[in-house]
């Protein structure tokens, strides 16, 4: 085969769960058979939607739950639905069990870690600001102080109007500095903090006289009311950011940080974290605060080991604790780290406190139209008899198998001249890459030969 590789001129990426929309219930809570990406499925659907609602009402704190089926049956899909039903705002985290086995960290440290980035603080500020377009601006050269060549904006005069007043000021170095370098002209909106004197940029005034269109520029209406008036500022955060500001204000990072790539992967001094929680306490109570509970996801729960569910026992009881998921695909398998056997590889008296989601193996019509969304979404035209085929195929392996093979089928289909995926292609990609059973046939047929 000759040709060359063609260089990516833009990037697609389709998802496994790149067409989970959300739940896809109605005002009831009751699932609907095909919706929002999902197909069947209903009653983990529908316990999900509890599960959703108790986030919203602040009602989950410290629970857990549990989401148990065979592998290829949605688990995953509907964590990631959980999260869009939550919204933008609701911090999600997915970690999978493997990735707590760190060389350079405790494994208590990253799931530590991973709980503290899953509860957000929206915090709220009021500030005293200058805000207005500019009218009029004239910058103040002078000389560097360390090369006479170089000329630094020393000063300015500077002009704010809205739509009720203008007012003109006198600006040092620091603000003229931010003007030069945000490259403020007149007739851009612009915000100067009264405490910190920082400049802030909002973008040009729509009634400002236009000589020419500035790709990409943002134009927004003159202000109204003051020039100076104190704004209300909202900041998303969560709790492991403000463990990093606090760390580093206290100088943890040092030398250290500079040396071996910052503090992201160093662990967080646990008064560090305890000076993090009266703070934000303390916000709460002032009302300058609220505290956001997010969902952590956590895949493979089966790889963790019994000092890992030791440590999330306590966690997911903590007073700041966010929604916890596991998600197990595991029967009765020996917890690790023990030699005792436990349903789903994990302790029982972390199963008791465990809300258990239930899912169960696709039916064929249900997978017929999940390998309709799947086709539609990475873009295959299959033929009625080829769509029948593959449905096939994945009732006798697996959904993820006949998944698997739309893109290597529409592939042999090009190769045979045709767009629409037909049978004898799907019969021959079939033919050609093998399934988890056929390929244990062939170690059984080989045995002999395999290493092992």
């Amino acid at each position: 085969m000759s040709g060359e590789i063609r260089p990516l001129t833009s990037f697609s990426r389709v998802g496994a769960h790149s067409h989970i929309k959300g739940l896809g219930l109605d005002e009831n809570g009751r699932a609907k058979p095909i919706a929002a990406g999902f197909v069947g499925q209903c009653r983990a659907r529908e316990a999900a939607g509890i599960i959703v609602r108790m986030v919203r009402e602040g009602k989950m704190a410290g629970r857990a739950v549990l989401l148990a089926g065979p592998p290829g049956t949605g688990k995953t899909a509907i964590a990631h639905a959980i999260a869009q039903e939550l919204g933008h705002n609701v911090p999600f985290v997915v970690l999978a069990g493997s990735e707590i086995y760190s060389a350079e960290v405790k494994k208590t440290e990253v799931l530590y870690t991973a709980l503290r980035k899953a509860i957000g603080v929206r915090i709220r500020e009021y500030r005293r600001v200058y805000e207005g377009e500019v009218a009029k601006l004239t910058i103040e050269f002078d000389k560097h102080p360390y090369n006479p060549y170089v000329q630094v904006p020393a000063s300015a005069r500077l002009t704010l109007r809205t739509t009720r007043e203008e007012r003109t000021f006198s600006v040092g170095s620091r603000v003229a500095t931010q003007l030069v370098q945000l490259g403020v002209r007149e007739g851009d909106v612009i915000m100067i903090d009264a405490e910190t004197a920082r400049v802030s940029r909002i973008g040009r005034s729509k009634e400002a006289p236009r000589e020419y269109e500035i790709e990409g520029e943002v134009y927004v209406p003159r202000p109204t009311g003051s020039i100076e008036k104190e704004k209300e500022f909202v900041y998303y955060m969560t709790l492991h950011d403000l463990d990093r500001m606090v760390a580093e204000r206290r100088g943890f990072g040092g030398l250290i940080s500079i040396f071996f790539g910052g503090s992201e992967r160093r662990e967080i001094d646990v008064e560090v974290r305890q000076e993090v929680d009266r703070m934000v306490r303390q916000w709460v109570e002032e009302g300058r605060a609220e505290i956001i509970p997010g969902v952590l996801f956590i895949d493979e729960v089966h790889m963790l080991d019994i000092e890992a569910f030791s440590f999330l026992s306590r966690a997911i009881e903590s007073e700041l604790a966010p929604v916890v998921i596991f998600a197990s695909n595991r029967g009765i398998a020996r917890i690790r780290g023990t030699d005792i056997e436990s349903p789903h590889a994990m302790p029982l008296d972390l199963l008791d406190r465990l809300l258990i989601i239930e899912t169960e193996p696709y039916k064929p019509d249900e997978i017929r139209e999940i390998l309709k969304i799947r086709a539609r979404e990475e873009n295959v035209e299959l033929e009625p008899d080829a769509l029948e085929e593959l449905t096939k195929i994945g009732a006798e392996s697996s959904l993820r198998y006949a998944v698997q093979l739309l893109t290597p089928a529409k592939e042999h289909a090009k190769l045979q001249g045709h767009s629409k995926v037909a049978v004898e292609d799907i019969r021959r990609v079939h033919e050609l890459f093998a399934d988890v059973r056929r390929s244990v046939q062939t170690l059984k047929k080989y045995e002999e030969l395999m290493m092992r």
